[in-house]
C-alpha cells in the first residue's frame, strides 16, 4: 500500500513540475505581451501611423470606441477594430 501511495505522490510532483514550467513559458509571456499591445493600441491617437494583423499599412485617421478608422491612401478609408492592429509604427 506505501508503494502505491507513492506512486501517486511522485506522479502529483511531475505534474505540478510540469504545470509550473508550462506556466511560466507559455502562458505567463504571453499574458505579458497581450498586456503589452493593449496598453499600445490604447496610447494609439489621429495621426499615429499602424500595421494590421493583415499587414495593411495606414494613418489613424479617427479614433472610435470599438474601432480606428485607418486613411490607406488619399480617398481611402478602412475601418478595422482595435484587435486587428499589429503594432504601431516608429519614426525613425
Amino acid at each position: 500500500m506505501a508503494a502505491q501511495q507513492q506512486g501517486w505522490l511522485t506522479a502529483l510532483i511531475y505534474l505540478g513540475i510540469f504545470m509550473a514550467v508550462f506556466w511560466f513559458f507559455i502562458i505567463k509571456p504571453r499574458k505579458q505581451q497581450e498586456k503589452k499591445h493593449k496598453e499600445v493600441v490604447e496610447s494609439l491617437k489621429r495621426g499615429d501611423k499602424v500595421v494590421t494583423i493583415g499587414g495593411l499599412k495606414g494613418e489613424i485617421a479617427r479614433v472610435k470606441e470599438e474601432s480606428f478608422v485607418l486613411k490607406v491612401s488619399e480617398n481611402t478609408e478602412l475601418e478595422f477594430v482595435k484587435k486587428a492592429i499589429a503594432f504601431k509604427v516608429e519614426e525613425k
